[in-house]
């Protein structure tokens, strides 16, 4: 009988079963790997779904010569969409100019995304009397 102990190449079915227990060891530890406190900081953990989320989006109509929303409170990053639904012109004209829009005829809209805090006012410059305000409030 021969000893495959001291020979430089083992036999086929020992060196097999050998690869197959450590792929499954490694398999094992897999779960733990991932609860660890290393795989919190990988850059992975940092892309996770929640961070990927779309940005927010909030609607305001303006209709019956008024904007309604009048007021609305949104959180940084927020997209605001105003429609037009009236059958005459009107304008969305930041009391800063910090933006403002062409004239939007009926169905028109026009968006705005507020990235810092603050209280911004807006009005229809073809009808000033026409105002609303957007809240911007980090959460």
């Amino acid at each position: 009988m021969t000893s495959n102990r001291g020979n430089a190449m083992p036999n086929a079915p020992a060196v097999a079963r050998r690869s197959m227990l450590g792929t499954l060891a490694l398999s094992a530890l897999a779960p733990l790997v991932a609860l660890s406190p290393l795989a919190v900081l990988s850059p992975l953990a940092v892309l996770s779904p929640p961070a990927l989320a779309a940005a927010a989006t909030a609607s305001i109509d303006i209709k019956s010569f008024a904007f309604t929303p009048k007021e609305i409170t949104v959180v940084p990053g927020t997209r605001v969409v105003w429609t037009n639904r009236d059958e005459t012109p009107h304008t969305v004209t930041a009391a800063d100019k910090s933006f403002t829009s062409p004239g939007l005829d009926t169905g028109d809209t026009f968006e705005h995304t507020f990235t810092a805090a603050g209280d911004f006012t807006y009005l229809c410059t073809v009808h000033p009397y026409m105002t609303g305000i957007v809240h911007v409030k980090k959460p």
